[in-house]
């Protein structure tokens, strides 16, 4: 998987990630996916998780520190769910692209 030829990550292992965490969905979204991407930047991403899964917000952040040493870089982790803010909610729907769909 590519972003902007700056940015690589196995797609087997985002698979692997999604199903050990119950993630139906996997996107990345913001300056990962844009020219502006930098060294320093952190890596935007959207999840769906399954409605009955176990995921409390200890889980959410086992998940952000696993993406994180994946990435390399720090992590902005969101659930779709948890979108609130229809400006915000719009902006990141419209630019996301999914890495990841359950089948």
């Amino acid at each position: 998987m590519k972003a902007k030829k700056k940015f690589t990550i196995p797609k087997n292992r985002i698979i692997s990630f999604c199903n050990r965490w119950s993630v139906t969905e996997f996107s990345l979204f913001g300056s990962v996916l844009r020219d502006d991407f930098r060294p320093d930047s952190d890596v935007d991403v959207l999840l769906v998780i399954k409605p009955d899964a176990p995921i409390g917000l200890f889980e959410l952040v086992d998940m952000q520190l696993e993406l994180e040493k994946m990435f390399g870089r720090p992590v902005d982790l969101v659930e779709k769910e948890g979108l609130r803010n229809p400006y915000r909610r719009k902006e990141i729907l419209r630019t996301a692209q999914v890495i990841y769909a359950a089948q």
